[in-house]
């Protein structure tokens, strides 16, 4: 009698992340692997994020996807840069993309106990519910050093559930939105100190959704969830 076949990962978790990625990955990459080149709000807040960091300084580039331009930015900058993902197909594109760049399989709600001097998070939180974001958040206070640099970028909304995929393939994805306040109250509970909150409109081409960029330094006063 043949095995019955497995049900789908629970919508969010780590498994549907690795799915759905796996297979829009390549999508993706044809979508974005110029895209920092038409963002410069973006560009300037990451090398704002380097700047306060400083050369050398050793950085996640949590949720990197397939292009892996981030993480490259990020070593042009001087830092010691790490892209991770927890798709190996975005893994596998990113590397081929950014030859001189290192990446590897991780999931970005699994890195406390690493030591950082900072974190980055572009646009990857939308893949999981909201209600994982203290988690998540509590992860990356515990990974990175006291008066270490924290930048986050996401999409301004409401949403939280199934979707058809915002980005055009035939999936039906995870998909979560934020709003500014629930990012800062996320972060200060996590144990970051804010420095910096704004909010941008969407270029041209974007999906027409507000951007949030979030700053903020690790409290060296207080442990993550205090």
């Amino acid at each position: 009698m043949a095995d019955a076949p497995l049900p789908p990962p629970e919508p969010g978790s780590a498994a549907d992340v690795v799915r759905t990625w796996d297979a829009r990955a390549d999508h993706y990459l044809r979508l974005f692997r110029h895209e920092l080149d038409g963002k410069p709000l973006d560009r300037e807040a990451l090398h704002a994020f380097a700047g306060r960091v400083g050369e050398g300084g050793r950085v996640y580039d949590a949720g990197c996807g397939p292009c892996g331009h981030v993480t490259a930015l990020l070593a042009e900058r001087g830092l010691d840069v790490l892209g991770i993902d927890v798709s190996p197909r975005c893994v596998e594109l990113a590397g081929r993309e950014q030859p001189g760049c290192r990446f590897t399989v991780m999931d970005q709600r699994e890195t406390a106990g690493e030591r950082l001097d900072g974190l980055v998070s572009y646009y990857s939180l939308h893949d999981q519910p909201k209600s994982g974001l203290p988690a998540t958040l509590a992860s990356w206070a515990a990974a990175v050093r006291p008066g270490g640099q924290l930048l986050l970028v996401a999409k301004e909304g409401t949403g939280d559930g199934v979707i058809d995929d915002p980005l055009g393939s035939d999936l039906r994805v995870y998909w979560a939105e934020f709003t500014e306040d629930e990012l800062r109250a996320a972060a200060e509970t996590a144990a970051f100190r804010v420095d910096a909150c704004t909010v941008r409109e969407a270029y041209e081409g974007e999906i027409p959704t507000r951007r949030i960029h979030l700053a903020a330094t690790r409290d060296g006063a207080r442990c993550p969830g205090e």
